[in-house]
């Protein structure tokens, strides 16, 4: 793909796990690949995740109401944490701030 040779940043967005329940994020790939070592991001329903060059992945931002532990349950390799893990409001809490927080407060609970 063009989007993987280009040198941009590549930011996956993706389901956590397989409906099986198996997980998706995973040490290495068994299937065909477009380009090795390019992702740089990957967001899922559980959190955000950086992946770090000789470190792996790292959550940086985690769901509301799930734990860390969760998460690493259902991940498929070494999780590790940042420092500065930002816990991200659910956008119907009144708490959460920014336009769609706000409109979806007013409009949907």
């Amino acid at each position: 793909m063009d989007l993987v040779g280009s040198g941009s940043r590549v930011v996956v967005t993706m389901e956590h796990a397989a409906k099986s329940g198996k997980p998706k994020i995973l040490p290495s790939c068994s299937l065909p690949l477009t380009g090795v070592g390019v992702v740089d991001r990957i967001i899922t329903e559980l959190g955000v995740f950086d992946i770090v060059p000789g470190k792996g992945v790292e959550m940086i931002e985690i769901a509301p109401g799930v734990t860390v532990e969760e998460v690493q349950a259902a991940t498929g390799c070494e999780l590790h944490v940042a420092d500065d893990l930002i816990e991200v409001p659910h956008p119907l809490q009144p708490s959460a701030s920014g336009p769609l927080s706000t409109y979806a407060a007013q409009h949907f609970s």
